[in-house]
């Protein structure tokens, strides 16, 4: 019997709306009429651009929710690995961007794919969501005999929730990728690492609307029922962490770091993998960044990088190469899995 799970395809979308550096300065700019404000405003979003690599980003229609940017990714992973959505046994959807507070995007997704003979759940773990999606899926599968096909996803659509003047905005973009699980004869999941600080919590997020501040006409007016950013983290944060959990999955799954053949980080700042490259002893060639023509995609920004690197010829399905995914997001949450396209 097949008793493990492995990837068998991948997908990936992009919305329609291309909008450029450039553009996004005009439009931010348009807010602050003030020539002192506006030159101040735009010397920040250059070295945003600098700090990050960031030149581009796309962003959903006004009638695409969540669960449309994800649908056409979860197409396209089946179509690759020949697949129907009636296939399907269980959805696990990763965002922190979901279409309401409830109920799960998940079966919203679920519904519009037409995977009628599918379970779903969400994972909320911000941009760390998918590594802990993808260990749920395998894990769920070498459990449970009759999982035939997991699909794994993780789907953006935060440009919506951002506030209009807030620089934040310029990095974000909106996207979704994921993963279809397929039963295999050889282990596919190698080990993992979470790890949480929820003394960042509070750092930046949406934080009305829920049970901590119901919604009401003062949190809609001073803005809490959009993401905002009252505190900051640590600028080192990310190059501090990924490291330290790189390490620890390798040395939980056996291996030496020289052997990973692709790892993959959140892709928020260009210059945190350089270094962390550099940290890790490894070639830039055994990572893929995506950040600096697609933006940044929080819940979706890892499987969509993973996704491209495979289109790009790194290690494909059945290749039997040893892929880390690093991730972290709001929260203080840090996930990170290594796995074996077999």
């Amino acid at each position: 019997m097949a008793d493990y799970a492995t990837i068998r395809a991948t997908g990936a979308y992009l919305p329609p709306h291309e909008i450029t550096n450039a553009q996004l300065k005009q439009d931010l700019l348009k807010f602050y009429p003030n020539p002192e404000m506006a030159a101040a405003i735009s010397d920040a979003l250059d070295k945003f651009e600098i700090s990050t690599g960031i030149t581009r980003r796309f962003w959903s229609a006004d009638d695409q929710c969540t669960s449309d940017i994800a649908l056409p990714a979860c197409k396209q992973a089946l179509e690759r690995a020949g697949k129907k959505p009636e296939d399907v046994d269980l959805i696990i959807l990763g965002t922190d961007s979901p279409d309401a507070i409830t109920p799960a995007t998940s079966t919203n997704l679920q519904h519009k794919l037409g995977a009628e003979n599918a379970g779903s759940f969400d994972v909320g773990c911000a941009c760390a969501s998918f590594p802990t999606v993808l260990q749920a899926g395998m894990a769920l599968m070498s459990s449970n005999e009759y999982l035939k096909t997991v699909l794994c996803v993780g789907a953006y659509g935060m440009h919506k929730l951002t506030h209009p003047h807030d620089p934040f905005r310029f990095i974000v973009g909106d996207g979704a990728g994921a993963a279809v699980l397929g039963r295999s004869n050889k282990p596919g999941f190698v080990s993992g690492v979470f790890k949480a600080d929820g003394s960042f919590w509070d750092r930046q997020g949406i934080f009305a609307g829920g049970t901590l501040e119901p919604a009401s006409e003062k949190a809609l007016k001073d803005g809490r029922l959009r993401c905002t950013s009252p505190g900051r983290y640590p600028p080192d944060i990310n190059f501090e962490t990924w490291p330290k959990l790189v390490r620890t999955v390798a040395e939980r799954g056996h291996f030496n770091l020289k052997d990973i053949d692709l790892i993959i980080f959140t892709q928020v700042r260009k210059p945190t993998i350089v270094d962390v490259m550099k940290v890790l002893e490894l070639p830039m060639e055994k990572t893929f960044t995506i950040m600096e023509e697609q933006g940044y995609t929080g819940s979706a920004c890892v499987p969509m990088a993973l996704d491209a690197a495979i289109q790009a010829g790194h290690a494909k399905p059945g290749s039997d190469a040893l892929v880390v995914l690093m991730a972290s997001g709001v929260g203080g949450n840090f996930a990170t899995c290594a796995f074996r396209m077999g």
